[in-house]
């Protein structure tokens, strides 16, 4: 393993333990301070850039059938693959279902809470987004997602501010529960699609969306009118409404859905308050397997298309890990992509709560995994072999 040096004097967060701390932790708390400190955007893709490729209109990126050079980010794709909004955009379907979505946040029901704001008349809803303000913590390449979203030019990723499910120990906090972003508009937001597509992203990966769909489909569209081409990642907790995933099928390529909690009790505490968030992700996560099918990369090994299931392994089985993947493997194909993640840590209020107020143990997480594979779950997502030494 390459060991780089990096200077502790400089990013300030030498503390008396420093000299005995892991490197896994180390840098935890630099990607924490950096965080803290509002750097995120200016390292990596600033969204000025995003507002200035807007600005450029739409000679910005030719779309390939005009003859352009090409859209990088497009290149490890099958000659015969082409998102599936590119349709609903040249029919006009996608205009109306945006409109659609927008219509509904004048009593606010994007997200399964249904809190009724009035965001049209400036009205904030239970999620805390200003009504109808779009805000945009930061765009950019992200290299730690899956890898066949990854690929080898990044996930093109859209960060948005707040979030309706409030969990209590994310580790985006600052984002979800803070709002920490800056207001952009929705020709800003399509500008910042085809700059991360330009720069070889694979995808547009819109992560906590849920209260923003309307947005979202309305920069698609003038996205998809001026050569956008990869495909479009909902980056969800899976705690969604059916009559929104409707208005979704067959813009979405890539579903993304965590599936957090199997009981109610601890979904209600360990949330605000969301005790239907079992059972409506359940459903939401069928209907979005219906929609997309099974997730498999192609023969670049860069995913086109599919349903991805997440599944963070939680301390002390608080999170139903076991029931989760009987579930996953009773109701979807043996062969459904469920990523069971190892990187648990106690951010935020997590230490308020005695049960998840520290990281999981390797055990643990063979437990996990080892139950999967009994179940006979065959495309797994499974961390590093560290969590899985005995």
């Amino acid at each position: 393993m390459t060991k780089y040096r990096t200077s502790t004097e400089k990013l300030s967060i030498t503390t008396p333990s420093t000299r005995n701390m892991s490197r896994r932790c180390f840098l935890g708390q630099t990607t924490r301070f950096c965080c803290q400190a509002g750097l995120t955007a200016m390292v990596f893709g600033n969204l000025a850039t995003g507002v200035a490729f807007a600005e450029s209109g739409a000679g910005a990126l030719q779309s390939p059938a005009g003859g352009s050079a090409g859209a990088d980010g497009t290149r490890l794709f099958d000659r015969d693959f082409v998102p599936g909004y590119v349709k609903l955009q040249e029919s006009g379907e996608l205009a109306k279902r945006a409109d659609a979505l927008w219509d509904m946040m004048s009593r606010c029901r994007l997200c399964p809470r249904e809190c009724g704001a009035n965001r049209h008349r400036g009205q904030t809803g239970f999620c805390r987004s200003p009504g109808t303000q779009l805000f945009i913590s930061s765009a950019m390449p992200h290299f730690g997602e899956e890898r066949p979203l990854v690929g080898r030019g990044g996930s093109g990723t859209i960060f948005l501010t707040h979030c309706s499910l409030r969990c209590v120990f994310c580790q985006n906090y600052e984002i979800s529960h803070l709002g920490r972003g800056h207001e952009r508009g929705v020709e800003e937001m399509a500008g910042m699609m085809l700059q991360l597509q330009r720069i070889g992203c694979h995808n547009i990966n819109f992560v906590t969306p849920t209260h923003y769909s309307a947005f979202i489909l309305r920069a698609l569209n003038v996205a998809s009118a001026r050569g956008l081409r990869v495909p479009v990642v909902y980056n969800t907790c899976g705690w969604e409404r059916l009559e929104i995933l409707a208005l979704l099928d067959g813009v979405v390529d890539i579903y993304l859905p965590d599936f957090k909690f199997w009981d109610s009790d601890y979904s209600a505490e360990l949330t605000a308050g969301t005790e239907d968030y079992p059972e409506i992700t359940k459903k939401a996560i069928l209907e979005m397997h219906r929609q997309v099918g099974v997730a498999k990369p192609n023969r670049n090994g860069v995913m086109q298309r599919g349903l991805m299931v997440r599944h963070l392994v939680m301390p002390n089985e608080v999170g139903g890990s076991v029931e989760i993947l009987d579930w996953v493997a009773e109701n979807l194909p043996e062969d459904t992509y469920v990523n069971i993640m190892a990187q648990y840590n106690p951010y935020h209020k997590a230490f308020d709560f005695p049960e998840i107020s520290r990281r999981i143990t390797g055990e643990e997480y063979r437990k996990v995994v080892d139950h999967a594979q009994g179940l006979g779950l065959t495309n797994l997502d499974i961390q590093g072999h560290r969590w899985l030494r005995r």
